[in-house]
Parts: structure tokens; C-alpha cells; sequence
């Protein structure tokens, strides 16, 4: 996506970050108790403007809250108010109510199209200034900017980069489970600024984006025959990817966008192929009578993770850029599938089935370390968040009678704890995460 379809203007630092403090938390570790953080409300002047900065507050504390890394202090025990962005804390009465971290904002109305809204991030017991920045926008733009300064606080107080200015594409059901009206949707990763990209007048599965934002590919049964897509997110403009002669499935951009990774079923038998996008031409990667799928490219392009049956039950397998050097990762008990690696390359996420429960699970690249996050009647499709801490996947119940159980998003951290839904507008599955925003 270009910065300016967004509108966003970064105008520099606001405040220079002084010295550096110890003050941080550890994002690796087990189950951890949330950094309490106090959050004032928005210095300002006239109505207007307090409005939006309390609209702000309310999402970065969200963002915040809902990483499970934060706890938001009740602002019900603040002592100390703030009256200008050059007022320091006090910082006794922080301490007195156990803030470990403040953040002192503003909001000023520059003109009648734009805001102006600047943070101060204060580690109360080192007593000094942590980061600091001012960010002008339009006035429309404002939920952008908290996700921005939720990033900057969260990327200061844990040493990784955030995830919050981030979108998700997903698949949208709605209707009867004999009917049901499949079609590709996208909203911020809070599930704000929802908005449908297809009209559901074909089924479309496994959305996935591009590294570098601009198009998303997926699968579509447009003209009844289940076919590779390529999706201009500005434009709209759709584009089939290939002219093979039956089903292709399961795509999966490279990390620099240049190619598409993708399956292609025929006489029984699917192999993986790989597409270069500026040339259009495919070259076979797999070769065979098993069933090859799921492909995934590593952060730095030099290998894929796949499932294929090639070994008589569903496993994941690694193998070179250009389809040698396969090896078998996976050898714990049940079915292994929808393997995708990590962006920061430590990880393989992939689903699991096991003694008739779905599983999401991670594990090292090598094949070891398995873990598994999430369990259910069906978990499945896992995606990583841009810094590679926090997994998305969507969950079904148990269907009861003949209606269709609810299809629902989820995230989890990497360590197995803080389990959130995502609220959307109808059913959701197949979900994908963008990297951070330009």
C-alpha cells in the first residue's frame, strides 16, 4: 500500500528519546504477569478535540491491553494531570499507584482538515524519557496514528517491532452450511475499517498478501473451475494467475513479491509450482504421485515448507528453493498441515490432527520443539503477525443439528497464552496477516 492512500504524514520526532532505561519486558518467556501502564487522558483544547483524543487513547490502550504483554491503570487513581506536553511527571505520584510506564500525549487541531497528536513514553522508577514523537494527520486518519504510537511504546518497552498498524484479509461465510456464501473481506487488525473486496458471487478460499502490500492472491471457483487469483487491492483489479489446465490452489507470494507459490491437481496427483509474476512463467517444483500442497517460502527465500502424503499420512517437509534436497520435518503422532514459517524465520507454524481434535502448533524448522497453542473440534489456518510473536487462526464449534456451527477468528501469543477472538461482521476462516504498514 502507498503512504498516501493511507494519508499519513510522519513529521519527525517531537522530542528527543533520551537516555536509554532498563525498563522492559520479556516477550520470549512463559506466562508473565501485564506491565502496568498509565495512559492520562490527551492534553487538549476545545471539544472537538478532546473527543478524538479520547478516541485515540481508547485504541491505543486497547492495542496495548489486548498484546496481554499491558495492563492500563484506571484512570479513576491518577494523581497528577498534565496541562502541556513540556510539564514533566511527577514521578512520586506514578510510583504511588505502581505505573511502571506513562505515556503523556497531545492533540491540537492544526487546521479543519488536520490533527496534530504527539506521545511522551516516561519509565517511572528510572524517572527519565523512554521515546518521544509528534505525527500529523488528517483528520479521518486518527485510528492509523494510535495503531502507530501503540506500535512506537510497544517496540520501545519490549525490543520488537509492533503489530498493531497492521490489516487482515480474510474469508467472510455467511448463509446455510449447504449455501454458504463465501467471499474475500479485509479490515485493520483490530477488526476496524472492515470493508468486502468480493461479491460473493463465487467461493474464494486461502487469501494471502503480498510482502509488499499491494495485491493479495487466492483461490476462486469463478466459472466453476477452482483457479489461482491475483487481487490489485487499489484498483480491484482480478487477474488469473496461469492458464493450467485444472484445479490450482493454495497460493503463497515469495518474500520479495516476485513469485507465487501455488498446487496443481491433476489425475490425481497435485505437485507445487512456482510462478514468476513479470514473466508469467511456471516451473514445476515437486514431482510425483503424492498429494503436494501448502507451500510456504522462509523469511529468506531459500527454502519451502510443505504437506504431502508422499510418505502414506499427512506430513510437513522442507526442501530447497527449487524443489531438491527434500526432507521429512514432522514426526509426532496424527496429520500435519497448512505449514507457514515464521517472518523471523524461527518458527514453522502449522494445524494438527490428532485423536479427533485439531491443534495449531509451532515448531522449530529442523522439525523440533513441537508445541501445540490452540485445540478444538477445528482449529486451522494458522498466519503470523509481522514480528513473528503472535499466531491468527480461525475456530468452529461443534456443529449442533443441521445448522452451521459460528466460524470465528482467533489470535494467540506465541507462548500459548492470551486467546482473543476478532470481531466480525458474519462467520470468518482462512485469515492473513499483512506486514506493517509503509
Amino acid at each position: 500500500m502507498k503512504a498516501r492512500f493511507w494519508g499519513l504524514v510522519i513529521l519527525g520526532l517531537l522530542l528527543v528519546t533520551q537516555a536509554k532505561a532498563d525498563l522492559a519486558i520479556d516477550v520470549s518467556g512463559a506466562q508473565r504477569d501485564p506491565m502496568p501502564i498509565a495512559l492520562p487522558e490527551m492534553i487538549h483544547e476545545g471539544f472537538f478535540v478532546g473527543q478524538q483524543g479520547n478516541k485515540i487513547r481508547e485504541v491505543i490502550a486497547a492495542d496495548l491491553e489486548r498484546s496481554g504483554l499491558f495492563r492500563v491503570i484506571d484512570d479513576s487513581s491518577y494523581i497528577q494531570e498534565f496541562s502541556s506536553m513540556t510539564q514533566e511527571p511527577e514521578f512520586v505520584d506514578w510510583k504511588a499507584i505502581n505505573a511502571q510506564a506513562l505515556v503523556q500525549s497531545e492533540i491540537v487541531e492544526v487546521d479543519e482538515n488536520n490533527l496534530k497528536i504527539s506521545f511522551r513514553l516516561w519509565d517511572v522508577f528510572a524517572e527519565n524519557q523512554m521515546a518521544g514523537q509528534s505525527y500529523t494527520t488528517t483528520k479521518d486518519n486518527w485510528r492509523r496514528v494510535a495503531h502507530v504510537i501503540a506500535d512506537a511504546i510497544y517496540e520501545r518497552l519490549t525490543g520488537e517491532k509492533g503489530y498493531f498498524d497492521t490489516r487482515i484479509v480474510y474469508v467472510s461465510e455467511s448463509g446455510p452450511a449447504t449455501r454458504r456464501v463465501k467471499r474475500l473481506a479485509i479490515m485493520d487488525q483490530d477488526g476496524e475499517n472492515h470493508k468486502f473486496l468480493t461479491n460473493g458471487a463465487a467461493m474464494v478460499l486461502t487469501p494471502r498478501f503480498s510482502p509488499n502490500l499491494q495485491k493479495i492472491t487466492y483461490m476462486s471457483y469463478a466459472g466453476n473451475m477452482p483457479r489461482v487469483y491475483l487481487l490489485d487491492i487499489e484498483s480491484g483489479e482480478q487477474m488469473l494467475l496461469g492458464n493450467f489446465p485444472g484445479m490450482t490452489f493454495a497460493p503463497r507470494f515469495s518474500p520479495d513479491s516476485s513469485k507465487v507459490l501455488m498446487s496443481f491437481a491433476s489425475g490425481g496427483k497435485t505437485n507445487i509450482y512456482e510462478m514468476d509474476l513479470k514473466t508469467r512463467k511456471s516451473k514445476r517444483l515437486t514431482f510425483g504421485n503424492a498429494i503436494d500442497t501448502s507451500p510456504s517460502y522462509s523469511p529468506d527465500g531459500s527454502q519451502i515448507v510443505f504437506n504431502s502424503d508422499r510418505g502414506g499420512n499427512q506430513q510437513l517437509y522442507v526442501m530447497n528453493a527449487d524443489g531438491s534436497d527434500v526432507r521429512r520435518i514432522s514426526f509426532g503422532t496424527g496429520r500435519y498441515a497448512t505449514p507457514v514459517w515464521s517472518p523471523r524465520g524461527d518458527y514453522i507454524a502449522f494445524t494438527k490432527m490428532a485423536n479427533g481434535e485439531f491443534y495449531i502448533g509451532v515448531m522449530y524448522p529442523d522439525g523440533t520443539g513441537e508445541r501445540l497453542l490452540a485445540s478444538g473440534y477445528l482449529v486451522e489456518g494458522p498466519t503470523w503477525s509481522p514480528n513473528g510473536r503472535v499466531l491468527m487462526y480461525f475456530r468452529q464449534d461443534k456443529p449442533n443439528g443441521r445448522s452451521a456451527a459460528p466460524v470465528k477468528l482467533y489470535s494467540i501469543d506465541l507462548t500459548g497464552y492470551n486467546e482473543r477472538q476478532i470481531i466480525t461482521p458474519a462467520d470468518a476462516s482462512d485469515p492473513a496477516w499483512s506486514p506493517l504498514l509503509p
